[in-house]
């Protein structure tokens, strides 16, 4: 049995699970946001000792054998309770509750949740990026409009979040990665508020996003330079025209690929890169637990096939 932890909106744990009913293979999909209508039981020993059962099926401890930590929700109460403080309470003890159920599902994951959640600090990504000898360009995580100026008075500075890129408020807005003007002492009280990064700006040919699976690489060129919205942040502007081919690594880069996602204990990574008009990769980050089915749509890459066989080569590990 192999558990899917997400939410019900997840359209890319749809693709996985598309695959396996194609290979006949048993899985129980956890929506972590209805977990408050389910029946729960944990032992507190053995670790396999715990089930959980909603909309009429039932999963135990002993039937899982790899568990994937895609996107899950936060433990959702009933309209029926009212009170808020009762519901702040409940809720918070279902998502306690998640997480000794995680814990006990350790060696089993494909990336644990604790490796997601190491793994997703930038500055680290780019200390272990320099260390496995990727190119990376110089950049600082800093407050301080010196600093700031420091990289960006040496040629054109990118500047983006150290790690929230959503900022809530009436209007949600995503903060994408964005040039930095000509400075002035007066952004310095603005800078202050809170540390981002600041990178010098690599001149690009293409964005590449690197979609890696145990063993498996797949490299997505996307090319962002063809339309002006995108071509600081391919994010930007959502063209569903924007341009995806296929590509090859060089062997020296999937080797330091694989180097990467074994020093921050991943079996999934999504890596980004910028390659230059010299055809030089630049490292920019990896998200530990990126999406990856709109590659896969446009690609026609197995990414979800590699990742039930990733799946099923811990269960018989």
């Amino acid at each position: 049995m192999l558990l899917l932890v997400t939410n019900r909106r997840d359209i890319t744990t749809d693709y996985v699970v598309a695959e396996l009913q194609h290979r006949a293979i048993p899985y129980f999909r956890l929506n972590t946001e209805q977990l408050p209508d389910a029946l729960v039981t944990v032992a507190p020993a053995p670790r396999q000792a715990w089930s959980i059962a909603i909309g009429g099926r039932r999963v135990t401890g002993d039937e899982v054998t790899a568990a994937y930590f895609r996107r899950p929700g936060a433990p959702v109460l009933s309209d029926s309770v009212t009170e808020p403080g009762e519901r702040a309470y409940a809720e918070a003890e279902w998502s306690s509750l998640l997480k000794s159920l995680y814990a006990r599902l350790e060696g089993q994951w494909l990336n644990a949740p604790i490796d997601i959640f190491l793994a997703e600090d930038k500055p680290w990504q780019l200390l272990h990026a320099h260390e496995v000898g990727f190119n990376v360009p110089a950049a600082t995580i800093t407050n301080n409009l010196s600093s700031v100026r420091q990289v960006a008075d040496v040629g054109p500075a990118i500047g983006k979040p150290l790690r929230q890129a959503l900022l809530n408020g009436e209007q949600e807005r995503v903060i994408f990665t964005t040039r930095i003007s000509e400075l002035d002492d007066a952004d310095a009280e603005a800078i202050r508020l809170a540390p981002f990064i600041v990178q010098s700006e690599i001149a690009k040919k293409y964005d590449v996003r690197v979609t890696v699976v145990g063993a498996q690489i797949f490299a997505t060129a996307i090319w962002s330079q063809e339309h002006e919205e995108t071509q600081v942040d391919w994010r930007q502007g959502s063209r569903p025209d924007l341009r995806h081919e296929r590509i090859d690594l060089p062997p020296e880069v999937k080797q330091q690929c694989h180097r990467l996602m074994a020093r921050l204990g991943l079996r999934y990574g999504a890596i980004d890169f910028i390659c230059d008009a010299d055809g030089v990769l630049w490292f920019l980050e990896i998200n530990p637990n990126g999406q990856w089915a709109w590659i896969e749509n446009l690609t026609g890459y197995p990414i979800a096939g590699a990742i039930v066989d990733e799946l099923q080569r811990i269960s018989l590990a």
